[in-house]
C-alpha cells in the first residue's frame, strides 16, 4: 500500500514538507539520464529547462568519464542524453561513442533544428552510424502550432530534418528508431497517445512522406519557462487544478523516476530531469546534495523519492514520462 503522508525532504535549513502527492520508492535503475547542458539553438516557450542560446552551462570531461564509469559498474542499458541541445556539448560525439561500445542504447533528445546548423551538418550521420535512438521534438504537425511554441521558421527546419532522417534509414531501419513528441499548448492535458499518434503519421505521410516509429506525448510540467508564463499570467493555480483533478493512482507504479535518475550538466544526481530543475536533490542518507561520485557504487534500490506538487503532471489523465503516457 502506498504511503501517502507527506515527504520530509532534509535540506541546510531542516526538513521540509514538499507536498501531499503520495510517497514512492525506487526500484532497480536501468535508465541513466544525463543534462548535458543548457546550451541550445532555441528558446521553446514550453521548455522546463529554460534552455536558450545564451546560456553556458555544458557538462565538462571529467563528469563525462564519470557517467561513462557509472554505465559501466550499474550495467546501465539505457543512457538518456538531453539538454538544452545535447549535441551542442563538446564531448556529446565521446560519450555516445564510448556507451555504444558498451552496447547501451542511447537516446538522443533532439529538437531537429540542430541537424541542420552549421558545425552540425554531419550530426544525423553519425547518430545513424552510432544507432542512436532519436527521440525528436514536434510538438504539433501543424506549422503554425510548432511556430508558435518554437519560433518563426522552426517546422520547415524540422520537416527538412525529419526527411533527411528517413533518407538515412531512421523509421524505416529497424536498427534505427525515430520517436516523435507531443506537448500541448497551453492549459490541457495532452489528448490520448495512440489516437494522436495516428493523427500524426497519417498527415505527415500525406504531407510531406515522412514516417516515425512512435509518438509520446507529455504533459507541460508547471516549472522553469513554463511555469514562469503560468504564474506572470495568473495560471498557476488553475493549471495546478487540473493536474490534481485529473490524477490517477494508477499511474504511480510505472512513474519514470522509479527507474531512472538524473545527472545534471555537473554531476549532481537527482530523481528526475523535472526535480533537477528545481534542484530537488536525490535522497541518499549521508548527503545533502549528492553527486555521481557519491553513488558510483551504491545500489538505489528502495530508496525514498523526492516529489513535490508537479509530480502531479506525470500521473494526471494517461500520465507522463519521457516515453510518453503511463496508460491507454
Amino acid at each position: 500500500m502506498l504511503d501517502t503522508r507527506p515527504l520530509l525532504i532534509q535540506t541546510d535549513a531542516g526538513p521540509t514538507v514538499t507536498s501531499d502527492f503520495p510517497r514512492l520508492r525506487r526500484s532497480t535503475v536501468t535508465t541513466l539520464q544525463v543534462n548535458l547542458g543548457y546550451l541550445c539553438n532555441l528558446s521553446c516557450t514550453h521548455c522546463h529547462v529554460n534552455a536558450g542560446p545564451k546560456r553556458t552551462e555544458l557538462m565538462d570531461l571529467a563528469t563525462v568519464e564519470l557517467v561513462l564509469d557509472y554505465l559501466r559498474l550499474h550495467n546501465i542499458r539505457t543512457l538518456d542524453l538531453t539538454g538544452g541541445a545535447p549535441e551542442m556539448n563538446s564531448h556529446f560525439r565521446h560519450l555516445v561513442t564510448q556507451a555504444r561500445a558498451m552496447g547501451v542504447e542511447v537516446i538522443d533528445r533532439c529538437n531537429l533544428t540542430i541537424l541542420g546548423e552549421p558545425g552540425y551538418e554531419d550530426m544525423a550521420e553519425f547518430l545513424a552510424q552510432q544507432q542512436v535512438v532519436i527521440t525528436a521534438s514536434l510538438p504539433c504537425y501543424l506549422e503554425q502550432n510548432i511556430e508558435k511554441q518554437r519560433g518563426k521558421g522552426v517546422y520547415g527546419e524540422s520537416i527538412r530534418a525529419l526527411k533527411r532522417l528517413n533518407e538515412l534509414g531512421y523509421g524505416r531501419d529497424p536498427g534505427l528508431r525515430l520517436d516523435l513528441v507531443y506537448n500541448p499548448d497551453g492549459l490541457s492535458l495532452p489528448p490520448a497517445q495512440q489516437g494522436l499518434e495516428a493523427d500524426y503519421k497519417r498527415e505527415l505521410l500525406a504531407t510531406h512522406g515522412i514516417v516515425f516509429n512512435q509518438l509520446f506525448t507529455i504533459t507541460n510540467m508547471p516549472i522553469s519557462r513554463f511555469g514562469g508564463m503560468l504564474l506572470a499570467k495568473g495560471l498557476y493555480q488553475q493549471y495546478m487544478d487540473i493536474l490534481r483533478h485529473n490524477y490517477s493512482a494508477a499511474n504511480l507504479a510505472t512513474v519514470m523516476c522509479r527507474t531512472l535518475i538524473s545527472v545534471d550538466y555537473q554531476g549532481f544526481v537527482y530523481d528526475c530531469d523535472f526535480n533537477q530543475m528545481l534542484q530537488l536533490p536525490l535522497i541518499v542518507s549521508d548527503r545533502m546534495r549528492p553527486h555521481l561520485a557519491d553513488i558510483l557504487r551504491q545500489d538505489l534500490a528502495g530508496n525514498p523519492i523526492a516529489t513535490a506538487d508537479h509530480c502531479y503532471g506525470c500521473t494526471a489523465g494517461q500520465g507522463s514520462s519521457c516515453g510518453g503516457a503511463l496508460s491507454d
